[in-house]
């Protein structure tokens, strides 16, 4: 079987990763930070440790203002609903995941701003948009859909003039795409552990960079101040309420290791180049389309397609049914981001490139598709 259907999550995790996962799960189980026993110690220095290595993925200087989650859905609501709880607008793109733009629906003050074509959103109508009470600005960093990778540093740098908040959803670029929160402009950055990172599933989180005003949406134990009813006012345990699952949080740790060390950017060129491959190799099929738009230097390794006549989710079941190919069809939990790229309608095929897959399988999937869109 070739899997391909990374966006959605790795299935194959570097062995440092499965290794950890285990040997924490069963030797050094522990609920973190919730005693001053050497367990419950060792646990804690396993999430500090994670904590740090996530801290210099992403160039954020203090690791303590990083909270862990179970994924970035969970981290995205943490964002959203925390910063708007109070009141406020939000400005969000229509090439946003469901987990942005249901929170932002049931706050029920936003602007959507419309990407082109290619799912490439124009800065300059996001500082359009903006309205006396804005408080906060999300953007995907990369669209699960097309692949469309957005400007944020410039549209990080609009927030920062206007002092208003900027929330930037990196499920799909964290562990393949260079990210930095200081040059980028981010206040709020949620993360996927279990996509590019190829940590574990469950496993994601928050960064939260210091005086950004955001009230927690869950409260409870958090191994601190527990003779107070109120909930610490401080990173992480601001966030990081309840048990933590820790032989995780560890695994996500290793993994961030592995792809520093394998290098992020030399992970994207990969990518880059199954996708564009892939590409080339199908733009002429007939009755073929490829969303987004061929510039590489503004994409990941995910690509959108379609072929006339057949329902997507129909020609992904031909490919894993008669081909072997793990890919995915349907509107991936991003129905505006499809209907800004015409196909609200028909869904699209989604083929996801990660760090393991290679040319050869490119030429299988390249192949397959051309004799489905000849009629199979």
């Amino acid at each position: 079987m070739i899997y391909l259907d990374n966006p959605a999550t790795s299935r194959k995790k570097p062995l440092q990763v499965t290794a950890s996962l285990i040997y924490n799960s069963i030797v050094n189980n522990s609920n973190a930070g919730r005693g001053s026993h050497r367990y419950s110690l060792r646990g804690a220095g396993l999430v500090a440790a994670a904590a740090e290595d996530t801290a210099r993925l992403f160039g954020i200087e203090d690791s303590g203002q990083i909270a862990f989650t179970s994924g970035a859905s969970l981290a995205l609501n943490m964002a959203i609903l925390g910063v708007l709880k109070n009141g406020g607008s939000a400005i969000v793109t229509s090439m946003e995941h469901n987990s942005v733009l249901r929170p932002v629906h049931m706050m029920g003050a936003y602007t959507v701003v419309w990407a082109d074509e290619n799912g490439y959103v124009n800065p300059n109508d996001i500082e359009a948009a903006i309205e006396p009470d804005t408080k906060l600005i999300v953007c995907t960093h990369a669209s699960n859909v097309s692949g469309s990778i957005q400007p944020i540093a410039k549209i990080g740098a609009i927030a920062r003039k206007h002092g208003i908040i900027f929330l930037v959803d990196c499920a799909q670029t964290a562990g393949s795409v260079p990210i930095n929160v200081e040059e980028m402009n981010i206040d709020l950055l949620a993360f996927s552990g279990h996509k590019g990172l190829a940590g574990p599933l469950g496993t994601g989180g928050l960064y939260v960079r210091k005086n950004v005003e955001l009230s927690p949406i869950i409260t409870g134990g958090t191994g601190s101040l527990s003779e107070s009813l109120l909930q610490p006012d401080f990173m992480p345990d601001m966030l990081q309420t309840g048990t933590m699952n820790t032989p995780a949080i560890a695994a996500l740790g290793r993994a961030v290791r592995v792809a520093q060390d394998y290098g992020i950017e030399r992970i994207l060129h990969h990518e880059r180049n199954l996708a564009e491959e892939f590409i080339e190799n199908i733009i002429a099929s007939q009755g073929v389309r490829v969303l987004g738009g061929c510039d590489m230097n503004r994409r990941n390794g995910t690509v959108a397609f379609t072929i006339d006549g057949i329902e997507s989710g129909k020609a992904a079941e031909i490919l894993d049914s008669k081909y072997h190919i793990a890919v995915r069809g349907g509107w991936h939990c991003a129905y505006l981001a499809h209907k800004t790229l015409g196909t609200e309608k028909t869904g699209a095929v989604r083929v996801g490139f990660g760090r393991y897959n290679n040319r050869a399988q490119v030429k299988k999937l390249a192949k397959a598709v051309r004799e489905i869109s000849k009629g199979y």
